[in-house]
């Protein structure tokens, strides 16, 4: 799908594969155990039903980046619909890029992945959150053009809230 440089290179998960499958898994894991993902660990429970849940999911799409052979990112995306635009969106739901490929490209070339995937989808835009005191990742957005969400400046800047149920 996308490539950055002859070792980097981006594709879609095949949930129905179970080396993609386990990718998934252990790459959310990784991120999940990071402060920037809570800092805890998977639970099995989840880890079970993580990629049937993803693949039963009308619009659930992953990109996996591999250097070489080994998986070293992830993004999980879902495909929403705006309807202002009355056109579908993508959400980038999770990122993730192991610790020791981080500096490499890897989030760069993820992030060109999902805008070359949302675009094949027809999508009129592309969403994410991210934590305040994550940097790194903000500038990553940035330097793409990712930026703060509003309506009319005058009537602010849109958040994040969420209930947990």
């Amino acid at each position: 799908m996308a490539t950055l440089a002859p070792t980097l290179t981006v594709r879609l998960a095949d949930y129905a594969d179970a080396g993609d499958a386990a990718r998934v898994v252990a790459l959310l894991g990784s991120y999940a155990r990071d402060p920037m993902g809570g800092g805890k660990p998977l639970s099995e429970d989840v880890r079970e039903r993580l990629v049937p849940g993803l693949a039963a999911h009308p619009g659930a799409f992953s990109l996996l980046a591999f250097e070489g052979d080994d998986a070293v990112g992830l993004a999980n995306c879902i495909t929403g619909f705006s309807t202002f635009a009355a056109r579908p969106l993508v959400n980038i739901h999770d990122m993730a890029v192991l610790p020791a490929a981080r500096g490499r490209g890897v989030g760069r070339a993820l992030m060109l992945a999902v805008e070359e995937e949302a675009r094949a989808r027809g999508a009129c835009k592309i969403t994410l959150e991210v934590l305040s005191g994550n940097a790194t990742a903000k500038g990553l957005y940035a330097s793409l053009g990712y930026g703060d969400y509003a309506l009319d400046p005058e009537a602010g800047t849109a958040l994040f809230w969420d209930k947990k149920l």
